[in-house]
């Protein structure tokens, strides 16, 4: 029998989970703790293999200290009718970037400088580098 996919939103949701735990530098196996869980039912959760229910998100929210709308932000579209209307590019890829633990470093270490314009000319050389022009 194939596996069946994971929902988008179920793994989106999952990405904003371990992006958050990764940001307060908790465990999969602290948060399996806090939660009554194994760390291998956190990782089907961060995974999207497995779907979380309604209360224990709410629990995940007290433990993880955001409200419950942030698992959704920038959630993809389910609606296949756009009516004409152009679709917005998904935000996704920056969920997905700040869910590895690289993009979670730079950008705690790019936010730890404070000089604005040192700020701005990283970013010019990073998209000089990566080849983008405006």
């Amino acid at each position: 029998m194939a596996k069946k996919a994971p929902n988008p939103i179920d793994k989106h949701v999952g990405s904003r989970v371990r992006m958050r735990r990764m940001m307060l530098s908790m465990s999969q196996e602290k948060l399996g703790d806090a939660l009554g869980l194994t760390f291998q039912q956190v990782q089907k959760y961060e995974k999207g293999t497995n779907r979380i229910g309604a209360s224990r998100l709410q629990q995940i929210s007290l433990i993880l200290q955001v409200p419950v709308a942030f698992f959704f932000e920038g959630a993809p579209s389910l609606s296949p009718h756009t009516d004409g209307m152009k679709e917005a590019p998904s935000p996704a890829y920056v969920s997905d970037f700040l869910a590895t633990s690289e993009g979670l470093a730079l950008t705690k270490a790019f936010m730890r400088i404070k000089e604005a314009k040192l700020r701005r000319r990283i970013v010019d050389l990073v998209e000089e580098i990566a080849g983008e022009t405006d």
